[in-house]
């Protein structure tokens, strides 16, 4: 057997395999030897089949079928041996005139190679890391919603402001039907209007759209996004069921007791620092995935190089269950690059610093997450056999063990972004960072 490659440029290569009977022969002829001694052929006993008919009957399909093994085992093995890095996968060239009554054949596969290129982490846009706080206004919002949570029920006779009322947003041909408990406030002001001096059994016909102040809450309430009630704009009707004040709770020794236990809390003022700071822990994950967000696009925008975009394209076109039409293939493609750059830019960073993960590094991860979790249910110290214990539970999955995988490497990569990219820091409030990151 002789492989041999040329390459058309410098993303483009054409390899080609010339098989020779004695690449294949003896593996065929065992086979065949196989067939004789199972074949049930009528007129024969088994295991008497002359050989002659074996080979007329199965010879071309046996042969096929060993060369093409031969052919992928060993072309595999060449793209391995030659440190190739290649995208996709090897695509045949028009095999139409191939003759099987031959003794020797050749076959030619086309390769798209991935281009070489040279990163620089020091980008021309710079990028914000943001330090997300936790303000007094969404401090004293919490405290009051902690109030609220924690408060007394007082059934109400009608619908004044800042009461919650309870019932189903109604509209069969708009597909809406929610039941939902809403704080009378959270409406827009002209469905406010309609709601305030409603009692109890009666019903209210609003509109969906513009039914809202606030964003969110059209998919909290209404089970749909905001841009699906504007575009409806369905009115909806709202028996109301019931309507209840929320009394707020004092905020006393007896309520900072039941939030972090006896005497871990003792003032309003140390109820917002714990507040602070488990919300600030929270704030940090989001700034962090916000960082490697903003860095992965980033080095995609600055980071040029070319792609064997024809190779690519055909590829697609012809690696599905189905084969695509060009224009279809040519579409899948243009929305593929921008992930395919990442990839490939990802594999570098990885491959040039060995940022190779080990059994063990998920394996301490797993028994981490573990840990977090369980604390979270009152089990602060778990026994070490315990954790090992579920941790090799969730490692006997394969699928829990690539997202894991998945979930270390992000984090090994922010870390190495942290310390090797240049960022800007800005505090912001939560507001102004969603505001920022998701304009």
């Amino acid at each position: 057997m002789n492989i041999t490659r040329e390459n058309t440029d410098e993303l483009n290569a054409v390899v080609t395999v010339d098989i020779a009977k004695e690449d294949y022969n003896e593996k065929v002829q065992t086979v065949l030897q196989d067939y004789r001694k199972s074949a049930n052929i009528p007129g024969f006993r088994k295991g008497h089949v002359p050989m002659g008919l074996v080979q007329k009957q199965y010879g071309k399909a046996i042969l096929a079928d060993e060369v093409n093994k031969l052919l992928q085992s060993s072309l595999q093995n060449y793209l391995t041996e030659e440190k190739l890095e290649v995208l996709g996968n090897p695509l045949p060239k028009n095999q139409d005139d191939l003759n099987w009554d031959e003794d020797n054949f050749k076959f030619e596969f086309e390769l798209g190679l991935s281009p070489k290129f040279e990163l620089d982490l020091n980008p021309k846009k710079e990028i914000t890391a943001y330090k997300i706080v936790a303000d007094d206004k969404m401090l004293d919002n919490q405290v009051k919603t902690i109030q609220k949570q924690y408060g007394k029920i007082k059934s109400q006779d009608e619908i004044v402001e800042g009461v919650e009322v309870t019932g189903s947003f109604v509209n069969e041909d708009a597909e809406v039907d929610k039941h939902s408990t809403v704080e009378v406030n959270k409406f827009a002001d002209a469905p406010k209007k309609a709601f305030i001096g409603k009692k109890e059994g009666d019903t209210v016909t609003v509109n969906t759209k513009g039914l809202f102040a606030e964003d969110a809450d059209f998919f909290t309430h209404l089970g749909l996004k905001k841009e699906e009630a504007e575009e409806k704009n369905a009115e909806v009707t709202f028996k109301i069921e019931e309507i209840n004040l929320r009394e707020p709770a004092e905020l006393s020794q007896e309520l900072f007791d039941k939030l972090y236990g006896e005497d871990a809390v003792k003032s309003v003022d140390e109820l917002k620092a714990k507040i602070k700071e488990e919300a600030e822990a929270q704030f940090e994950q989001q700034s962090d995935q916000q960082l490697l967000n903003d860095v992965t696009e980033t080095l995609i925008e600055e980071t040029t190089f070319d792609l064997p975009s024809e190779f690519l394209t055909r590829w697609i076109q012809n690696s599905g269950d189905e084969e695509l039409t060009e224009k279809q293939a040519k579409a899948e493609y243009e929305r593929s690059e921008k992930g395919l750059r990442y990839q490939l830019i990802e594999g570098k960073i990885i491959a040039d610093n060995e940022m190779q993960i080990t059994f063990e590094e998920i394996k301490a991860y797993a028994k981490e997450m573990i840990k977090a979790q369980m604390a979270q249910y009152g089990q602060a110290d778990p026994e070490e056999k315990q954790l090992d214990d579920i941790a090799a539970r969730i490692l006997s999955n394969q699928d829990e063990v690539k997202r894991l995988s998945e979930q270390l490497m992000n984090k090994k990569l922010l870390d190495f972004f942290k310390e090797k990219v240049k960022t800007k820091t800005k505090e912001v409030s939560f507001d102004d960072f969603v505001k920022e990151a998701y304009k």
